[in-house]
């Protein structure tokens, strides 16, 4: 059940991207986060929320935490 709850709060965060909705996007992100904090793929998406607000010291922060859960794909954001 909780899979299905993030994947909806990430499925609506990526549509709100598209649209330039970046602070409701994250805020969506870091919900499913509280859901699921080991998902690599999850905080690139919350950090590249954070990083089209501006916010790069916290998108950096994001980054380096999905590399350390997953580092196969170190070119990322």
């Amino acid at each position: 059940m909780a899979g299905t709850a993030k994947d909806g709060l990430v499925a609506r965060g990526d549509s709100l991207m598209q649209e330039g909705r970046f602070e409701e996007a994250l805020a969506l992100f870091e919900e499913a986060l509280k859901l699921d904090g080991g998902d690599p793929d999850l905080w690139n998406r919350a950090g590249v929320a954070l990083r089209s607000l501006g916010r790069y010291t916290e998108s950096v922060e994001y980054f380096e935490r999905s590399l350390r859960l997953d580092p196969r794909d170190r070119d990322s954001s």
